[in-house]
């Protein structure tokens, strides 16, 4: 059967690449090619999203405005492949993976920079910037290491911002339940030369839920800032932003069942400057420096019963992309140089001279140090009918013993009509451990900091269909795991058995994604239909790990089998628009469930569930406002063991737009 599959894999790959026998005179003029569109990150050279060979949802600006979401990680929800895993709400802490990976195993991207962390990926979504500030977000699927190296082990999400074309000021306000406010203001010069853009924006809510003494444990409040300037020079053009994102939320029961007055606190910031050059052969150097404070307090407010722990992580960056083009296609080299430091009250090796935590009692006793190197090579060939690329990266890091290792990949696509596209790719990556997984060893935890790298290798096939305003897609893949980092907790050991941070040997996963979307106006010639477009997407994963009795995980082991979301927009009257999806969510794995302040659990298995959310605005050009709900039918389910997520949640607000003269 196995090898049944993998011949279904790699058989349209050989179909693709035959197909570059084509004839040296194309009239290209009569191939209705969907050429327009921004080019996308799914390869190291700028391709239109038409050209795209990688499997790449894009989530444009006019879509997210559209839906309830209210933060970046809400928004994710709506592609296929992703698993969006919530402890806290609107985003306070998320975990979000790819085609059932985990939180570690996918590569974050502002305006194409790395900003991961390598404490660890539980706060990789503490973005500076609002949801109102965002052109697209695009979700890059499977092992992207040739185009971002470490950490893209089942992929990558890259938040691109807004760039207005007009000076300007925009404004939104928002209230809803459980006493949630939300607001922010941007406001943007843009002169002939020079844009830049400013903006700020406050979150808060006291929580839906309160720990056993009848205190709140799941509010929050949230600041982002974040400034960003583009400049045309003679040479090309330069790129900077900055930002600061800094976040307080009750923790619940996030980390231990047995405590429900958890706390934290993280600050981080972020600053990358790049510059895009013209010319024959075009040169994309940019530098970056990315800081994370991390405070996380067992029991709220109370040191003296189990000290805080704090953790300081920097990361600095440099990284070269190089791309030109010659009659035998585009071809791309880079580097990029990383280097990644924390220094912590528990994490890493003990430190020669303590350093004081700044504001607390208390001394950074550990650290650690470590850069990963990683080089990139691909080349593309681009046909009226035919593109492909392959491509090589190789890695080092300062934090193993291993040495060099090298994980190409080749992807291919064929367009078999002007509708229909025909495409198959090949990918590997690698991961480091985190500084958690390999160091976190307090509070029922127990780490090995011997872990290997993560490594993954993918085959996957599909079809891609578009034409009067259909569009589909159906595809088919494979992941081979190996040396895969998960926690695991043995309840043969008995119920107070630790967590253990553990490679797994290998792990075989195959998916199938299936998406459908109907644009009513391009299928009717009319802009005034009640239903504007209608959507659905499918995905589903099955693992070939037998699952162990009394074993419980919180990544590997734990993974969305099926995702079922249907969503429409429709035009009500006039300016009014309503929105509404549906989600059914299939989860495997079980958890521990504490019932009753019980001294032990007992195990139960994720239960599926189904959401619906709707929001309804009226939107005038330059005023907007709008009625928010999620979670309407008010169910109760877990995406995370012992911590019930909220019912409904009502929200209403206003967004003001007024454009200015230079």
């Amino acid at each position: 059967m196995k090898r049944f599959l993998l011949s279904c894999l790699i058989l349209p790959l050989g179909l693709v690449l035959s197909a570059a026998e084509l004839p040296d005179q194309v009239d290209t003029t009569a191939l209705h090619y969907e050429l327009e569109g921004v080019a996308v990150t799914g390869s190291r050279v700028p391709l239109a999203i038409g050209r795209g060979v990688r499997m790449v949802t894009v989530l444009e600006a006019e879509q997210i405005a559209t839906t309830p979401a209210m933060t970046i990680n809400d928004i994710l929800k709506y592609a296929s492949a992703v698993d969006v895993r919530q402890r806290g709400p609107f985003g306070m802490q998320t975990d979000v993976s790819i085609r059932g990976g985990n939180y570690n195993q996918i590569t974050i991207l502002l305006n194409g920079v790395n900003i991961c962390d390598p404490q660890t990926g539980h706060n990789a979504f503490d973005l500076p910037v609002d949801m109102s500030e965002i052109e697209r977000i695009e979700v890059i699927e499977g092992p992207a290491g040739r185009i971002y190296g470490t950490s893209s082990l089942l992929g990558a999400v890259n938040i691109v911002t807004k760039q207005a074309a007009e000076s300007g000021l925009s404004a939104h306000v928002e209230g809803g339940s459980f006493g949630t406010f939300d607001g922010g203001i941007s406001i943007n010069h843009a002169g002939d030369k020079v844009n830049n853009q400013l903006s700020a924006s406050y979150m808060r809510s006291d929580g839906y839920s309160r720990n056993a003494a009848g205190g709140l444990n799941s509010d929050f409040d949230a600041t982002k800032l974040f400034w960003q300037s583009t400049a045309k020079l003679g040479i090309g053009k330069l790129s900077a932003h900055a930002g600061l994102s800094s976040r307080d939320f009750g923790s619940n029961t996030f980390y231990s069942a047995r405590y429900d007055d958890q706390f934290e606190h993280t600050l981080k910031t972020y600053t990358a400057v790049s510059l895009e050059t013209d010319g024959k052969i075009h040169f994309k150097p940019s530098i970056y420096w990315n800081r994370s404070q991390d405070r996380f307090e067992l029991f709220r407010g109370d040191a003296s019963r189990v000290p805080f722990n704090h953790h300081r992580t920097s990361v600095a960056g440099v990284n070269m992309n190089a791309w030109f083009e010659t009659s035998l296609g585009r071809t791309s080299f880079g580097a990029e140089v990383r280097n990644e430091d924390i220094i912590s009250t528990n994490l890493g090796e003990p430190l020669a001279d303590a350093k004081p935590v700044k504001g607390y009692d208390s001394m950074y006793k550990c650290g650690l140090n470590r850069t990963d190197i990683n080089l990139f090579f691909e080349h593309n060939v681009i046909l009226p009918r035919l593109t492909a690329s392959a491509g090589l990266s190789a890695a080092k890091n300062t934090g193993n013993n291993a040495g060099l290792g090298f994980y190409p990949s080749a992807d291919a696509s064929y367009r078999i009509s002007d509708a229909l596209k025909l495409y198959a790719s090949y990918g590997s990556s690698l991961r480091m451990p985190t500084f958690t997984e390999l160091y976190y060893s307090v509070g029922g935890h127990l780490a090995d900091k011997n872990l290997r790298a993560e490594r993954m290798q993918s085959l996957e096939t599909g079809l891609k269909y578009r034409m009067n305003g259909v569009s589909a897609s159906a595809s088919l893949w494979y992941n081979h795991g190996s040396d895969l980092i998960d926690w695991i907790k043995d309840l043969n050991d008995g119920p107070d058995a630790d967590w253990k941070s553990v490679n797994y040997t290998q792990i075989n996963a195959l998916g199938e994604e299936l998406n459908l979307i109907f644009d009513i106006p391009a299928m009717l010639g009319r802009h005034d239909a009640f239903v504007q477009n209608v959507r659905f997407d499918y995905s589903h994963i099955s693992q070939d790990y037998k699952h162990e009795a009394n074993i419980q995980s919180t990544s590997v082991l734990e993974y969305l089998r099926n995702k079922l979301s249907a969503s429409a927009d429709l035009h009500l009257v006039g300016s009014l628009f309503m929105h509404v999806s549906a989600r059914w969510m299939d989860r495997k794995g079980s958890y521990e469930l504490f019932e009753n302040n019980a001294p032990t659990g007992r195990t139960v298995d994720f239960t599926p569930y189904t959401l619906l959310d709707a929001k309804v605005y009226l939107d005038k050009g330059d005023w907007s406002v709008y009625l928010a709900g999620d979670n309407l039918l008010n169910k109760e389910y877990h995406d995370f063991g012992n911590i019930p997520q909220p019912g409904v949640w009502v929200r209403c607000g206003a967004t003001f737009r007024i454009k200015m003269d230079r």
